[in-house]
């Protein structure tokens, strides 16, 4: 079973990778479901074959080849599968407040659902092993991060707060009905939460097993773009989860030679070789930008065997994160994966919420977490395992 990450700024391809990886799978050998995360669903538009969307179709996947499936997750389709009671409830609750029915019901749907009902898909097809690969096209950055980080919240809601409310809603519940309008949540709100939590148990080691599962950024060569890309990097390093390749797409080719081109082509290989800076421990792969749009399988089918032309993109290109974020007794270490070095002499210089670090002839640009970027380095050494680090220790009240 593998699982694959496709996540980046909005804009920059993501689903038309997604979508091409998934006909080289499928063409592979290996049956394969593509699943978009995004609410603004756009891969049923990247094959552009409505007459095929309807064979072989479910009522949540949709059949595109005998090896490849999509899934667009249906928000209310999944409410009324996983959610119905904790939905219901909070509609009676904005009714009380005064809102409309159809405002309450859209309101309802609360930031987080979309996400939890596709990690419920997907522990679902992991534990009934339905699929050789799992790719995943995800919603833009922010949402996707939110999207990996929610099982460790969930699983901290469910260890210290949910056996308090449950408790106290029996007990003071009947009380509080008697003096307020508000409507307390009763054992079916409870009780469906609990089975969802049930449901989920295990997806968390899932996502940060990188025997299973691994991110691929998708980029632009843009200075924005990039930035994001690097940011993003820090973030799925620090919820765990390993990268094991970049690409950048929509690179103009060589042989574009029209004069209004030139700046762009120069711009764009700046920020390649920025790239190459900042993502240097993981395969970076580079695809030019087409003649033309990429939608239908034939276009898919030329995207991926220009961007997989020697490649398996169901093989692992890195089992474990570059880098991992740590605290160890008050003080904050940055690790990263080195094995190649060997140099003494280390550099370290703090630009913003940036670390630079030279060893050699070696650079790597490490995007920082809030916590730390306001924090100075107090040492930095060399180990078996690579390059470690140390940010100054929290004051102690």
């Amino acid at each position: 079973m593998r699982i694959i990450l496709y996540t980046g700024k909005g804009g920059v391809g993501k689903t038309t990778i997604a979508a091409a990886t998934g006909i080289k799978l499928a063409e592979l050998g290996y049956k394969t479901i593509v699943i978009s995360l995004d609410a603004a669903h756009s891969l049923r538009d990247a094959f552009d074959s409505e007459e095929k969307l309807v064979r072989g179709s479910t009522e949540k996947q949709t059949q595109i080849n005998d090896n490849l499936w999509i899934q667009e997750i249906n928000i209310q389709e999944a409410i009324v599968e996983y959610w119905d009671d904790v939905y219901n409830y909070i509609r009676s609750l904005l009714n009380r407040s005064g809102l409309e029915n159809l405002v309450a019901e859209e309101i309802a749907v609360f930031p987080g659902m979309e996400e939890i009902c596709a990690l419920l898909y997907i522990n679902q097809y992991v534990r009934e092993n339905a699929y050789d690969v799992i790719i995943l096209d995800c919603a833009p950055t922010g949402e996707s991060l939110r999207f990996v980080s929610i099982p460790t919240t969930l699983e901290w809601y469910m260890n210290h707060i949910f056996k308090l409310e449950r408790s106290l809603a029996k007990i003071a519940g009947p009380v509080i009905e008697r003096v307020s309008s508000v409507p307390i949540p009763r054992d079916n709100y409870f009780q469906n939460i609990q089975d969802l939590f049930d449901k989920l148990e295990g997806i968390d080691s899932v996502l940060t097993d990188a025997k299973i599962t691994t991110v691929r950024l998708v980029t632009n060569p843009e200075k924005i773009v990039i930035k994001e890309t690097q940011r993003a990097f820090m973030y799925f390093c620090l919820y765990g989860l390993c990268i094991d390749a970049v690409i950048i797409n929509r690179i103009f080719p060589e042989e574009v030679e029209a004069e209004y081109f030139e700046f762009w082509k120069q711009t764009q290989q700046h920020y390649i070789k920025a790239a190459n800076n900042y993502f240097s421990d993981v395969p970076i792969w580079r695809v030019n930008l087409f003649a033309d749009e990429i939608v239908g399988e034939p276009g898919l089918r030329q995207l991926a065997d220009a961007l997989y032309a020697d490649i398996n993109p169901a093989s692992q290109f890195s089992d474990e994160s570059p880098y991992q974020f740590q605290k160890t007794e008050g003080a904050y270490q940055l690790s990263m994966r080195l094995p190649f070095l060997s140099k003494e002499e280390i550099e370290l210089v703090k630009h913003g919420d940036e670390l630079i670090v030279t060893i050699g002839g070696f650079k790597q640009h490490v995007a920082l977490p809030r916590s730390l970027s306001n924090k100075k380095t107090t040492g930095a050494k060399l180990t078996k395992e690579g390059l470690v680090i140390t940010f100054e220790a929290e004051a102690r009240g």
